[in-house]
């Protein structure tokens, strides 16, 4: 219970992005002729954020089904870098594995690259729980907006853009809280490098590949001199009844 108190802290900044990004999706499905079920099997299994949202104008303007696979693909190509660095981490959850990779989003990865586990916590519960909590908050959401999204006397346009008022938060919390700017810094001018030579459509993709390769050889620096900070994970006791303590940096 204390691991899900502790996901449940974790997503709070998150939450309502997600809800109100999730409803908009599901208002704009139900205007578009949808029903309420495509909606919560849109949110169940795309699970793509702002490009679900786009996907209604693909939909709507008759692009087939392929074209909305390849355009989601490549829009969203970018988790495959951030699937890189939990590689390992996410193996280690067992029959979990497979969930978690296919549920990082780019909020979830802002968390659990941030995140700091208290000594009686389990960290993968922890882990799955922060996943598990976000993903039927969007699906439910999504439903929400489908079945009620009518009766919002807001005009919710522009409501996606919490999301990127996150992230700014995320980054700026990042920047205060790590040692080395370099990161940061190096993936801020390979964005405006790119940003300016192929434009605004199409600079994510080489935006990170250049930021992977030197943060990939600039590694050994960043790490010299970080200290190891021992985090206790609450685990069931072993044979010889100890509790495993895991170590990140």
């Amino acid at each position: 219970m204390k691991s899900f108190i502790f996901a449940f802290k974790q997503t709070i900044p998150v939450l309502f992005p997600y809800l109100f990004i999730g409803i908009a999706f599901g208002v704009l499905m139900d205007e578009a002729g949808y029903t309420a079920g495509w909606s919560l099997i849109s949110g169940l299994f795309i699970y793509a954020g702002s490009m679900q949202i786009v996907m209604v104008s693909l939909l709507t303007a008759g692009a087939s089904l392929g074209t909305i696979a390849m355009m989601t693909f490549f829009v969203n190509a970018r988790h495959i870098f951030y699937g890189l660095a939990f590689i390992e981490r996410f193996r280690k959850m067992g029959r979990k594995y497979p969930y978690m990779v296919v549920t990082l989003t780019d909020e979830v990865y802002s968390i659990l690259c941030n995140i700091k586990y208290p000594v009686d916590v389990d960290a993968r519960q922890s882990d799955f729980y922060i996943t598990l909590i976000l993903h039927l908050v969007w699906i439910l959401s999504c439903l929400a907006g489908a079945l009620f999204g009518q009766l919002i006397p807001y005009d919710l346009t522009g409501i996606e853009f919490s999301a990127t008022a996150f992230f700014i938060t995320v980054c700026m919390n990042q920047w205060k809280s790590m040692n080395s700017h370099w990161p940061a810094l190096t993936g801020l001018i390979s964005a405006v490098v790119f940003y300016t030579i192929l434009g605004p459509n199409q600079f994510i993709l080489p935006a990170l590949t250049l930021s992977v390769l030197v943060l990939i050889m600039m590694k050994p620096r960043l790490t010299a001199g970080q200290k190891m900070q021992p985090v206790k994970e609450c685990k069931p006791a072993s044979i010889d009844g100890e509790e495993e303590i895991i170590y990140e940096y």
